[in-house]
């Protein structure tokens, strides 16, 4: 690990520590820095400012794992990590996600699922047995507005059990969600036998 990362990473949890006894419009730099025994120099050399912090923490703990090595077979085992490590530190996350950096977050969250989304439509069109009019109905746009659809409905569900307090488990909601991911494939394959029988 190098020595920007050791750096950042105790400057996070210093932060972290504060922020369990303070709100965070009222937690200073100079705060922080004590908290973590560095100086107000050395915070700034790695964070713009107390945003800035709070985006690197969002996107190093939750979207890298998400992100890393993930698959449209293994995403279910993504969003569970994911949906784990929220509910672990379940008062940074519903902080950040009610009043701090939540649009970044669920930006994250969205660009993601889509492409899992857009991927998977992606491989049902490539069948080989797919006639001219369904493949017409995977066209790009289609798939993108398909995939961004259900991308939103997702994202949001993660988003509702956030801010709810994480009352269900990430197991629960993990089941949920790929209800809902399978949903869409069943109801692209029976379209695509629909048209099949109309051809």
């Amino acid at each position: 690990m190098s020595e920007s990362l050791i750096t950042k990473k105790a400057i996070a949890k210093g932060f972290k520590e504060i922020l369990k006894n303070k709100s965070f419009e009222k937690i200073t730099i100079a705060e922080i820095t004590a908290q973590c025994g560095l100086n107000r120099q050395t915070f700034y050399y790695h964070f713009q400012d107390k945003y800035d912090l709070i985006n690197w923490i969002v996107y190093q703990e939750a979207i890298l794992v998400i992100k890393k090595d993930l698959t449209i077979e293994n995403w279910d085992v993504k969003v569970l990590e994911l949906l784990s490590i929220m509910k672990k530190d379940m008062h940074f996350y519903q902080i950040t996600l009610k009043d701090i950096a939540g649009t970044e977050f669920q930006n994250y969250l969205f660009s993601v699922t889509k492409d899992i989304f857009i991927e998977m439509l992606e491989h049902l069109s490539s069948d080989s047995k797919m006639n001219a009019e369904v493949a017409q109905l995977m066209n790009p746009e289609k798939k993108t507005f398909s995939a961004e659809f259900l991308s939103y409905g997702v994202v949001g569900m993660i988003i509702a059990w956030a801010q709810d307090g994480m009352k269900q488990s990430p197991e629960m909601i993990t089941k949920s969600i790929k209800e809902i991911i399978n949903g869409a494939r069943m109801f692209a394959v029976s379209r695509y036998f629909q048209e099949l029988t109309r051809a």
